[in-house]
This record gives structure tokens, sequence and C-alpha cells, in this order.
């Protein structure tokens, strides 16, 4: 991977999502996990479809990630079929510990792809 925010994520554990409340218009940031899979960060949201800031991105489709002082704004696609979020949690407990995912992330239903390019 040749872009900057492919380098800026070797070995980083969090990134910091910025979203747009979809009330108030707001930018909204938080750290959050993530694995990354070719060209693509995925994100999982820690209550899954009750998370706010999956309510957010449902509404306003575009997201900024930010690591190590490179950042990127990108569409976010949200990802709701079982077998594909299945995957991405697969993902997470191979890269956080299947112990550390379970204590974090309750409930499983959605996952969330930003692409890098």
């Amino acid at each position: 991977m040749t872009n900057a925010i492919g380098d800026a994520l070797e070995g980083v554990h969090e990134v910091e999502l910025t979203v747009t409340g979809r009330r108030t218009g707001r930018q909204i940031s938080r750290p959050v996990w993530f694995v990354q899979e070719n060209d693509n960060v995925f994100l999982m949201p820690v209550t899954g479809s009750d998370s706010q800031w999956y309510k957010n991105v449902r509404q306003i489709p575009v997201v900024q990630l930010a690591a190590n002082g490179t950042s990127l704004r990108s569409s976010a696609t949200p990802i709701t079929e079982p077998a594909r979020v299945d995957h991405i949690v697969a993902m997470f407990r191979d890269k956080y510990g299947a112990d550390q995912v379970e204590s974090h992330y309750p409930k499983h239903d959605v996952a969330v792809r930003v692409p890098l390019g």
C-alpha cells in the first residue's frame, strides 16, 4: 500500500474516527479499534447498530480517520450482511484477542467499511 494513511496505520491499535452528528451537524471524534484488509479499514461499533456514531454514519456516510498525524476523509459503507459482519468480527478477534472483543463488543450485528483510496 503506497498511501500515507495506510503507512500511518501500520502497527496502530486504534484510530481517531470523526463523524458528523446527524442532528447537530457537529464533528464528533472518538478513538476506535479497527482492522485492515486490502485497501479497506473496517470498524465495528461497540454496541452494534445501537451505537450513536453508527447511526450518524447511516445518515451522513462520510468519516475521517486519523492516526500518527495523518488523516483521511472517505466514504463509510454500513455492512449488515451477517456473513460479512462475522468475517470482520473474526478479524477483530485475530488482532485484539477473542476475550477483548467479547468484553468490549457485546453486539455484533453491523460493521462499517471505509476505503483507503
